[in-house]
């Protein structure tokens, strides 16, 4: 059972204090306790928190004699040099560039929606309705948890979609042409996971033609990016921590020579940067290097780069971020710092 027990927004400041957090202006980090809170800005000092030695977990649940693997815990002192006010500095890049990444993935979005409808919609105006007209193992072959084919569950979250959907042009057709809706008008509702399911779900055939748009030449491929994308979306979307974010659906390898500055990702001993957000970003910028080749976005990026709070004593880092040593030398990158 949780015992902690609620503090004062002076308590909780107090508290960092006394374990080595540095606090220079107090009157502001009260203020951002009371504006951001506690706990969304712990995320960003708990890099600064100190770790013990390694040692070899034993207790409930390791069998006797068994050999553990030597590990580490988090502390509740800070290192040397720690201060609120780089929290509060490493937080505000971070929303800087969830809204930036978000920025990205809305004109990604925008485009697969286009692409979806255009290459599905030349089939069958209601293709998305149509197990004939789409993947076998995700049209017609039953999911092992639910006994339906993932088509049957996408259908109902796609309905659901429309039927909440407020829009002038939703209400329109349903009144005058009723059910179901051509593939081009229900897509403008569906949300960025809807696509990317449904994109999952296409023929390989017609997969590898709007992949081909991209300069990525395998459907299942782009499939795995569109996942990958759909992970950061939602992680951005709930306004949660992005820079060192662990990223649990980590993007597939693309055939060689398609993304050729940032292909070695995927080199072994590289797992540390495929877990990370700077590789997606990467592939937010491919993607809309065709969408709008004169858009600005990786400029911006760049720019947003020379404020990152670099401080390798605090764990704040680059690795961290999921930057190779390669990609260093990158215009985006503070030359400074390199």
């Amino acid at each position: 059972m949780y015992e902690k027990p609620w503090l004062s927004y002076r308590e909780q400041l107090d508290k960092l204090k006394n374990r080595g957090l540095a606090v220079t202006d107090e009157p502001k980090a009260l203020e951002y306790l009371e504006r951001i809170g506690y706990y969304r800005l712990s995320g960003y000092w708990h890099p600064f928190r100190e770790r013990s030695g390694l040692f070899c977990p034993v207790g409930k649940g390791i069998p006797r004699g068994k050999k553990t693997k030597e590990t580490s815990t988090v502390l509740d002192s800070f290192k040397p040099g720690s201060s609120f006010e780089a929290a509060v500095r490493l937080y505000v890049f971070d929303k800087k560039l969830r809204l930036l990444a978000l920025d990205a993935l809305e004109r990604i979005e925008v485009a697969l929606r286009v692409d979806i409808s255009h290459t599905l919609g030349k089939h069958d105006p209601f293709a998305y309705l149509n197990p004939d007209i789409l993947f076998e193992g995700f049209a017609k072959e039953a999911d092992a948890k639910t006994g339906l084919p993932r088509h049957v569950d996408w259908m109902k979250k796609q309905a659901t979609q429309i039927a909440r959907s407020k829009e002038d042009f939703i209400r329109h057709n349903k009144t005058k042409y009723g059910h179901p809706l051509p593939i081009w008008i229900a897509c403008e509702v569906w949300d960025f996971n809807t696509l990317s399911e449904l994109y999952d779900g296409m023929r390989p055939e017609d997969q590898d033609i709007i992949a081909d748009k991209y300069g990525i030449q395998n459907g299942r491929t782009l499939a795995s990016w569109l996942r990958s994308l759909n992970y950061l979306r939602n992680v951005c979307a709930h306004h949660s921590r992005l820079w060192n974010r662990n990223v649990v659906d980590q993007p597939q390898k693309p055939p060689k020579d398609v993304v050729p500055d940032f292909d070695n990702a995927w080199a072994r001993g590289n797992e540390h940067i495929l877990a990370r957000p700077f590789l997606l970003l990467c592939i937010c910028q491919k993607l809309l290097s065709s969408i709008n080749p004169t858009s600005s976005w990786w400029q911006r990026l760049s720019e947003l780069m020379a404020e990152f709070p670099e401080n390798e004593s605090l764990g704040i880092g680059w690795g961290a971020f999921g930057v190779s040593d390669e990609w260093r030398g990158w215009e985006c990158f503070p030359k400074s710092r390199q």
